[in-house]
């Protein structure tokens, strides 16, 4: 009875899957995600055990780039992964960590560059169902989580480079040698002979068979076992050429509004979405295109125990507003542990973004960029519906005179308040602009909210140059 019952519950939860999806425009496709704004990455992998030391010493670079930046054998590295038993991973409480945080969506490592698989696979034993004494399938859960709570659920997958199958590309070292657009012969002649891994087991198979064998396969699976699928979240085009990248790409019919990045090959493969790491564009480097920032919370993507130095809530809060008053999403990572915890610096700072997602989320949700200038004390967020217009003003340094000037803004005032409470608030035309009168202290010390609706729309005062943002790689 027990194996009929969670046979049912498959059918139900995965009923819904690619091939019964509507077939959506791009503007529709891209709804959600631009509403959401906000969404927690998870790096996650059975690098985790090995928590950043390798005998005794602490390995640069992120804590996933472990066996690349120690040089591990092949054979040790996987032989650890007998050990990986992440014992306390609870899908549900990460997924409500999210949620309680103001997260709409969730993007985890499917599979990261040393192609260790967090799913069961068919496509390659390295996996963590096949490799590891936990012998589970962790995405599974998950994906059961994030439909009981609304969260939209993701795949990272590190589609080129792979430091542990067979075939495929190692550590940037195609890339590095300066070939614009080399066809499959020459990568597979390449990296067979000069694949740059420290190790030889590494090189007995060209990447076009790679590719065939493991990454066409495993992304089936992704696209197939986990009912939708929201994202597809390429990483390191290494070595890949548009014959390699065309195969996988084909594979996304099975999700047909699967939103993608612009990682898979560039440049004539480049997705929905633009990818800056690290770090926020300013206002001269966007180009119109939908983007979002990937960002840790801490120095590190995957778990290192000695990486505390976790950033503020202040400034994480900054940077989702930010983030926002320029129109683009923050994905903000986590790095779970090898027992399946969440860091406690990751826990705290999460707990302390909810409650001021809380009180102010409408500020962030559903709103567009900013069409005020640059602002001295904060940010704006804007939406527009029947006639009028709310600009959302993020006060970061509340004025000492309690009063805020609204540069270039022209329309009439129908109504300001603070967001918190309702509290009205009274305007009036000044030299530099709106003036809103506040009151002595702010609500919330590290962004209070003004609620300021117009009369029609306002003209946008950004006037940004040609697109310059370059995007990076995730690390």
């Amino acid at each position: 009875m027990r194996k009929i019952t969670s046979v049912f519950i498959a059918v139900l939860l995965f009923a819904g899957a690619a091939s019964a999806q509507k077939k959506l425009t791009r503007d529709e496709r891209m709804k959600w995600w631009r509403e959401a704004r906000f969404g927690m990455f998870i790096h996650w992998g059975d690098y985790a055990q090995w928590a950043g030391m390798y005998k005794g010493h602490q390995v640069g670079h992120g804590g996933e780039w472990i066996m690349n930046r120690g040089k591990i054998p092949v054979a040790e590295y996987q032989a650890a992964a007998k050990t990986f038993n992440p014992v306390k991973y609870d899908p549900d409480a990460w997924v409500r960590m999210a949620k309680d945080a103001g997260m709409k969506y969730i993007v985890i490592t499917a599979k990261h560059h040393d192609g260790f698989a967090m799913f069961k696979s068919n496509a390659s034993k390295w996996n963590i169902a096949d490799a590891t004494p936990y012998g589970k399938d962790v995405l599974k859960p998950l994906a059961v989580a994030c439909k009981k709570y609304g969260i939209k659920l993701g795949f990272y997958y590190s589609h080129a480079q792979d430091w542990n199958n067979p075939g495929g590309a190692v550590a940037r070292k195609v890339a590095s040698e300066g070939w614009a657009n080399p066809d499959s012969a020459k990568i597979d002649a390449y990296t067979k002979e000069h694949s740059g891994h420290w190790d030889p087991y590494q090189t007995t198979a060209t990447m076009g068979e790679y590719i065939d064998r493991v990454a066409v396969p495993q992304v089936k699976e992704l696209l197939t076992n986990y009912g939708d699928v929201a994202v597809l979240w390429w990483d390191t085009p290494t070595g890949m050429t548009d014959e390699y990248a065309e195969k996988l790409n084909a594979v996304l019919a099975l999700q047909p509004n699967i939103i993608t990045n612009d990682r898979l090959k560039r440049p004539n493969y480049p997705g929905d979405t633009k990818t800056p790491e690290q770090k926020i564009p300013g206002l001269s480097e966007l180009d119109g295109k939908d983007w979002e920032t990937c960002m840790t919370m801490n120095g590190t993507w995957g778990y290192k125990s000695y990486d505390n130095k976790w950033k503020t809530p202040e400034t994480l809060i900054h940077n989702l507003v930010d983030i926002a008053s320029k129109g683009g999403n923050y994905l903000l990572n986590v790095g779970p542990d090898a027992l399946g915890q969440f860091p406690q610096g990751s826990i705290d700072d999460l707990k302390a973004i909810g409650v001021w997602m809380k009180v102010n989320s409408e500020a962030i949700y559903a709103t567009t960029a900013s069409p005020l200038p640059a602002l001295a004390w904060g940010r704006c967020t804007k939406r527009v519906a029947d006639g009028k217009t709310t600009l959302y003003l993020s006060v970061f340094n509340w004025p000492a005179d309690g009063k805020l000037v609204v540069p270039g803004l022209k329309n009439k005032v129908l109504t300001s308040s603070l967001l918190v409470n309702g509290t009205m608030l009274k305007t009036e035309e000044g030299k530099d602009g709106l003036v809103v009168n506040l009151p002595a202290n702010a609500p919330d010390a590290v962004a209070s909210v003004i609620k300021l609706e117009v009369k029609g729309e306002v003209a946008n005062a950004n006037t940004t140059a040609e697109g310059k943002m370059k995007s990076g790689s995730i690390d």
